[in-house]
């Protein structure tokens, strides 16, 4: 397994816009965003200074919603706060879960293409995961348990900064829960990324506790606290 960078994970927005996902961007001077319908993730450098956040503006339009993910900087007084939460960034080794199944007690874990793209979306409408849009599920590979041809549950790939792949969008319908559905398609997740000799990682709210019990039964401990902010340009 190859000694990844870390830091790739102090700006996993840019890293991913810059590099795996520099298809699915647009950019305007040294500020990046995703392409209408991707994602809503914005980034800009590291230390940015007052040109950097008016050519973001510029990318978004007047009034336009910058989600700025995990990034600490902070944007100029006249733009609007719309959200902030506290949450923790996780990861987890190269090593595929003990046991791993993709098959259990009938269900199978099947890949989800473009044409099951209007249920991934319902999905995560009522179950909220997160962020989902039209096009979300570009960004890498989704999985999914179908039960009677229903699709009840999914999780998916998301940010791929340089030697990392964050597992997202895990949720599962209220009417199938409780039968391992969540650990079954992370656990399929890690092991398609430790197989390209990547590392998974993944963001979780603070709040929800469940969901951090789960994975670290599966692995993952806490690389570190971030804080989600999202903003409204002038």
């Amino acid at each position: 397994m190859a000694d990844h960078d870390v830091l790739a994970l102090d700006d996993p927005v840019g890293r991913s816009l810059s590099g795996h996902h520099s298809h699915l961007a647009r950019r305007i001077g040294q500020a990046a965003t995703y392409l209408p319908g991707v994602a809503t993730f914005a980034a800009v450098p590291a230390d940015p200074d007052a040109a950097d956040w008016a050519e973001l503006a510029e990318l978004l339009g007047p009034g336009g919603f910058a989600d700025m993910f995990s990034c600490p900087a902070t944007p100029p007084r006249d733009w609007d706060p719309v959200f902030r939460l506290e949450g923790r960034q996780m990861v987890r080794p190269g090593t595929v879960p003990p046991g791993h199944s993709q098959t259990v007690t009938g269900t199978e874990v099947v890949e989800l293409g473009p044409d099951s793209a209007a249920e991934m979306l319902d999905l995560a409408e009522r179950t909220r995961p997160g962020p989902f849009w039209p096009r979300t599920h570009e960004l890498g590979t989704y999985l999914g348990v179908r039960d009677n041809g229903t699709l009840v549950a999914m999780a998916g790939e998301r940010l791929r900064p340089p030697g990392w792949t964050e597992i997202s969008a895990v949720c599962t319908a209220p009417e199938a829960r409780g039968r391992g559905h969540a650990a079954r398609l992370v656990g399929a997740l890690v092991a398609r990324i430790v197989a390209r000799d990547e590392r998974p990682f993944l963001h979780v709210a603070e709040e929800n506790k469940s969901a951090i019990a789960l994975y670290e039964r599966l692995g993952f401990t806490t690389h570190k606290q971030v804080t989600f902010r999202g903003f409204r340009t002038p």
